[in-house]
């Protein structure tokens, strides 16, 4: 059994590191509650934004329609990996990382795979194995709309240019603060939709249809990459406050299980004196 000295130490230990989780768990709820919200409300806009271009492009003729849907032969592929600048977040990270290697091994094996990793977890590890010709850490000191908008201009012109011939997204979709799920979506070339042909739509456009789509692709790609990366952010914030509530229930059941080793160690101490002091005051008396 551990000294008492040695037991005191580690208790002493175990709590404060009890004290740091407990803290981090509280940071990452108050970010996690703002995070929430944010994507919450983003969500049905990006999707409404996205319905309405897809319903609109599917009515134009091919010769009309956006360069961001050209399908080309896939030779050159981009892969947009989202993770955190952080660790202590459990598998958050972890999962990008192999959601990345499992989308290469299952579709992109014999193809030119290039990475554009945003945060620095995934960067430090998937450019050890691939080719990442750009690392973007510095858009989490200010993550809005407009810096995120630079990020997938650069895409997009990349596509425009031939430099890729399909962009994909692989990202954390923020469920709950327990539950978060890999996703990999298809950036560009953008998929065509299908409309029920039994269903009409009865709008009136100004200018024109080929103008509104125009106008709303480039704004509807810019909402992608921006939802993707505040899902990620939620994400990351959910998964950090999940692992440190289950680091400080851990550090709790250690720090109870040391206290009672130090009492059984401890009372041990005060009866082995006892019995010293009773066995010497026996020898006098014989």
């Amino acid at each position: 059994m551990a000294n008492l000295k040695d037991l005191r130490s580690r208790i002493t230990s175990v709590s404060s590191t009890m004290q740091i989780t407990s803290a981090m768990k509280m940071v990452s709820a108050a970010k996690l509650s703002r995070a929430q919200d944010a994507i919450t409300a983003m969500r049905p806009y990006s999707e409404k934004l996205t319905e309405l271009l897809q319903s609109l492009s599917a009515t134009l003729d091919d010769d009309t329609s956006s360069k961001f849907s050209e399908e080309r032969e896939v030779n050159n592929v981009l892969i947009v990996a989202i993770s955190s600048n952080r660790g202590l977040a459990g598998a958050f990270n972890t999962n990008i990382v192999k959601g990345v290697r499992n989308v290469i091994a299952a579709k992109y094996s014999n193809k030119n795979v290039q990475l554009l990793t945003i945060g620095k977890k995934a960067n430090d590890v998937l450019r050890k194995t691939y080719n990442v010709t750009e690392n973007n850490n510095a858009i989490y000191d200010n993550l809005d709309f407009e810096n995120v908008s630079v990020i997938a201009e650069a895409i997009m012109q990349g596509f425009l240019d031939g430099k890729y011939d399909k962009v994909e997204l692989v990202y954390n979709q923020f469920v709950n603060a327990a539950t978060q799920n890999i996703m990999t979506e298809q950036f560009l070339p953008i998929q065509k939709f299908e409309t029920d042909s039994n269903i009409t739509l009865d709008y009136i456009y100004e200018p024109s249809k080929l103008e509104i789509v125009k106008d709303l692709i480039p704004k509807s790609l810019k909402m992608q990459v921006f939802k993707a990366m505040s899902d990620s952010l939620a994400s990351e914030h959910g998964a950090r406050m999940t692992a440190m509530h289950k680091a400080t229930d851990n550090a709790t059941e250690l720090r109870d299980a040391l206290k009672l080793s130090y009492n059984k160690a401890r009372q041990a101490a005060i009866t082995n004196e006892i019995l010293e002091i009773v066995g010497g005051a026996e020898a006098l008396n014989n």
